[in-house]
């Protein structure tokens, strides 16, 4: 490291030798040679000692803050950030802006800058305050407003993260919708957790103003309205799942079961369940409906739908239910071929991721409303296909 920071220093140095040719052109010595300040040559020293802390402070020094070299000393800071050598870049920007001879475009290129250094030193509260002074400044600055957007995510200051999307929107022009949507919900989350039923079910109607399709919004609301008993509502929150998305219908089927169960209409909730396998080849709905069958007509009923199913749209849920059939009515001889079996479809789906990023491809086994990964929100959908719910 003290290598690289030292082939780093040679440009500054380079380019602090050429100013200072520069400006002593005219003041030659009597035998026709150059003036050269002691503080370059201290600089150098350090340098060849390999001492780049004091090599950096000596050459920054010596570069007076003016419209020549302003630019220096952004490129400087910026480089040593993106090496990840960020209190020098801190040091390089703090003493840039302690200059009074800054216009106010410089004061604001600086102050971004150093609220970078902050963020990449995970020094999130002194970048939020630059940033906010920044914007005091000048209210459309596009890269402030998206930097103090992540801070504000990463803070969980989920009111101050709506406030300034919004207004993100207003100056570029970029719809917002989908995080603003998942902000209310974060909202309505932390509101819940206090015991405010009604409140977070306001802050709900906010997400689904925001975006009309966002799932979480919906079977967050279901949840809710099921614990304070308000089940007509919350079985058509939950089913509103299918036209906002209909790769979540496995996440919504267990509220929405719950809701006909607590009505007493399970007759309803059949043709319900057939009405959607009509609409969706879905293995989840395959499964509800033969716990249905299972009860009503037996397990060679629900053994016969599972394999009809299978016949044309293969899954390994589907088959695991399938085995779990048989065992019931076998013999011990082929009961532990089965349980090979079993043990074997057991062992893919434990392994198998179930939710899967669409927009950067990480996946694990538990829904994520942000990608962990990527930090995109809402992309994080169940998987689907053979292995699939």
């Amino acid at each position: 490291m003290v290598v690289e920071t030292l082939l780093l220093l040679l440009p500054v140095a380079a380019f602090s030798g050429w100013l200072v040719g520069r400006r002593g052109h005219s003041a030659k010595t009597e035998r026709g040679g150059i003036d050269i300040p002691s503080d370059y040559l201290k600089g150098m020293n350090y340098l060849l000692n390999e001492q780049p802390d004091k090599a950096i402070e000596t050459f920054i020094q010596m570069l007076d803050v003016d419209s020549n070299t302003v630019e220096t000393h952004l490129a400087l800071g910026g480089l040593f950030r993106r090496r990840g050598e960020v209190d020098r870049a801190i040091r390089i920007h703090q003493n840039l802006i302690a200059r009074p001879t800054l216009n106010k475009d410089e004061r604001n290129q600086a102050l971004f800058e150093l609220g970078q250094d902050y963020m990449r030193a995970g020094l999130l509260d002194r970048a939020e305050i630059l940033l906010s002074e920044l914007l005091d400044s000048d209210p459309r600055h596009r890269s402030a407003l998206k930097l103090l957007l992540d801070i504000y995510q990463q803070e969980k200051e989920w009111q101050d993260a709506i406030q300034v999307a919004k207004k993100y929107e207003l100056r570029t022009g970029e719809n917002l919708s989908t995080s603003i949507a998942q902000f209310y919900c974060e909202l309505a989350e932390q509101v819940r957790a206090k015991d405010e039923p009604l409140r977070a079910l306001k802050l709900l109607k906010k997400a689904l103003a925001e975006e009309r399709s966002c799932v979480r919004a919906s079977l967050l609301e279901a949840d809710i309205e099921i614990a304070v008993g308000n089940v007509k509502s919350a079985l058509r929150a939950a089913q509103r799942v299918e036209q906002q998305d209909a790769d979540f219908i496995p996440e919504a089927l267990p509220l929405i079961k719950r809701c006909y169960q607590t009505l007493g209409r399970m007759d309803e909730f059949t043709r319900y369940l057939q009405r959607l396998l009509a609409d969706h080849s879905c293995i989840a709905v395959v499964l509800e409906l033969a716990l249905l069958i299972y009860d009503a007509q037996g397990g060679k009923a629900a053994e016969e739908f599972i394999t009809g199913f299978l016949k044309h749209t293969p899954s390994v849920f589907g088959i695991e239910r399938l085995i779990d059939l048989n065992l019931e009515r076998v013999k011990d001889e082929v009961k532990d071929k089965l349980l090979v079996l079993k043990k074997v479809t057991g062992d893919i789906l434990k392994n198998k991721p179930m939710y899967q990023c669409h927009h950067c491809g990480f996946n694990g086994r538990t829904l994520y409303w942000q990608c962990p990964s990527c930090k995109y929100w809402n992309t994080v959908k169940p998987v689907q296909g053979t292995e699939g719910k």
